[in-house]
């Protein structure tokens, strides 16, 4: 459970559980199904969500790593394969200093925060690289009034003048700065030398948000679990390894050109996601359905990752099209796997005890809250 600014920051951030053992041998093993020679590749960031992953797989195929980070992320997942990375240390907005002089076959850009940032690393290596991979977001087509959003839709370039609340101002400006990188990086690389991957909600292991976790904790405990919205509101997720080897493919093919980052493979309703997460587990559970948008609203259960409730401007966040990704290789892992193996991540040493206790407990998490707002349901529909 969120309150509208909880929701609106997590929107802002968004965007199997096997280590990559023996990398060298596995590369050698699954070299048949590279498609092209080993790269070279730059990660910008490369140590939070997203990034363990990419580099997880492309070690596996056989290609080399440098990252460029300000040195004070810890990574959750693959520890092990950070050895074997070259860590190169500076700051985005200004000490670019250890990428100088130097040459990569592709640049993936996870850390894009500021147009000004994606400009500067894109001017900088137009020369010393041949594609330029911007990680985007799904952001850039806010608001989502209309449902089956395609790539080549119009993207929010200015926030409009009339915008005076605080948070509707930030979740503009979010994906003004997505939409304007966008468009930075395929000036200065062009339009044949850049991949723009624009990702829905990403879900897994090592994910720094709690957004997801309501449902493998509830599920996996048993007992009451609240399937909010209405029986048909759709929702679409990815699984953070998917879209992370996805990436790497469009990199070895050399498939430029722009992509929403979107699962599953079909239409999901949120009851249909509910019970296909609880595939994962074998526990005794309660499902409550709470379908009223007008107690959901009052008591501020609007975003339930991946659900969020059906509000004008969010009605296509959960019906983007994802035809083009999947024609260029997006393959989706099966959600109880995606569910338990993220499980599995929350209840190891790559999670602190603080981190799960505060989930448990902090002001807005439904897990604290959620026997109150059970009680004033069954109050509310008597």
């Amino acid at each position: 459970m969120t309150t509208r600014r909880n929701f609106l920051n997590m929107l802002a951030k968004s965007s199997a559980v096997i280590p990559f053992i023996g990398t060298q041998s596995l590369a050698a093993q699954n070299s048949h199904l590279r498609n092209s020679a080993p790269l070279k590749i730059l990660i910008l960031g490369g140590t939070s969500f997203l990034g363990p992953h990419q580099i997880a797989y492309a070690l596996q195929q056989g290609h080399s790593i440098s990252t460029f980070t300000r040195g004070k992320t810890e990574p959750t997942i693959h520890k092990e394969l950070f050895k074997e990375v070259e860590q190169l240390v500076g700051d985005r907005e200004d000490n670019l200093e250890a990428l100088k002089g130097r040459r990569w076959d592709v640049v993936i850009d996870n850390s894009g925060r500021k147009v000004s940032w994606t400009k500067a690393s894109a001017e900088l290596l137009k020369d010393s690289c041949e594609l330029y991979m911007y990680i985007s977001s799904v952001s850039v087509f806010y608001p989502y009034y209309k449902a089956n959003l395609k790539e080549e839709d119009a993207l929010v370039l200015k926030v409009p003048a009339t915008t005076e609340d605080e948070d509707e101002k930030m979740t503009y400006d979010y994906g003004v700065m997505k939409a304007n990188s966008e468009n930075i990086a395929m000036e200065v690389f062009g339009k044949d030398r850049t991949i723009i991957v624009r990702p829905t909600f990403m879900t897994g292991p090592a994910d720094r948000t709690n957004r997801f976790m309501y449902w493998p904790t509830q599920l996996a405990k048993g007992g009451d679990v609240i399937i909010p919205g209405k029986e048909h509101d759709p929702v679409q997720f990815i699984d953070v390894r998917d879209i992370a080897k996805w990436m790497i493919h469009l990199i070895e093919n050399k498939t430029t050109g722009i992509f929403n980052g979107v699962g599953p493979v079909s239409r999901m309703t949120v009851p249909a996601f509910v019970y296909g997460a609880h595939a994962a587990f074998s526990s005794r559970v309660n499902f409550i359905k709470i379908d009223d948008e007008k107690f959901l609203k009052e008591n501020d259960l609007t975003f339930l990752a991946p659900w969020v409730l059906n509000m004008k401007k969010y009605y296509g966040i959960s019906r983007v099209d994802n035809s083009k990704a999947i024609e260029s290789g997006l393959r989706f892992t099966p959600l109880a796997t995606t569910v338990k193996d993220t499980y599995d991540w929350w209840y190891s040493d790559a999670v602190s005890e603080e981190r799960r206790n505060t989930f448990l407990t902090e002001e807005h998490s439904l897990v604290a809250k959620q026997k109150m707002i059970l009680q004033k349901w069954y109050a509310y529909r008597d």
